[in-house]
């Protein structure tokens, strides 16, 4: 069972950055393709970025291209998710999971929420126009 825990959400400008870390209790993060999820009041949870277990791969969605960078430490299980120029219309609460992939697999990101295995408690992100 893996464990995920994200955090660095908050409350910031609009124009603004944070940065949000996910970060994996076991040590096998490099099996994991990732991802980054959000949720606003009264929408359904979207994707919001992907990653391949690599890192050679990338996704994002349109309405964060360029503003938005996912990364990953393996060495340290952990999962980045940099934004930057938040806008008011990126409140939501952020969710980042994990999907187990073959080796096969490693260079490929995943973005059917449905086929992550391992989920966030979330964390809140809050930007004030």
């Amino acid at each position: 069972q893996e464990q995920l825990v994200e955090s660095g959400g908050g409350l910031v400008q609009a124009g603004g950055s944070l940065r949000l870390s996910c970060v994996a209790s076991g040590r096998t993060l490099s099996r994991y393709a990732m991802g980054w999820f959000r949720q606003a009041p009264g929408k359904q949870r979207v994707i919001v970025a992907a990653i391949a277990s690599s890192g050679r791969n990338t996704y994002y969605a349109d309405s964060v291209k360029g503003r938005f960078t996912i990364s990953r430490d393996n060495a340290k299980n952990t999962v980045f998710l940099q934004m930057s120029s938040l806008q008011s219309e990126d409140t939501a609460v952020y969710y980042c999971a994990a999907d187990i992939v073959s080796p096969l697999g490693a260079g490929y990101y995943v973005t059917d929420q449905a086929s992550y295995d391992y989920w966030g408690q979330g964390t809140q992100v809050t930007v004030s126009s």
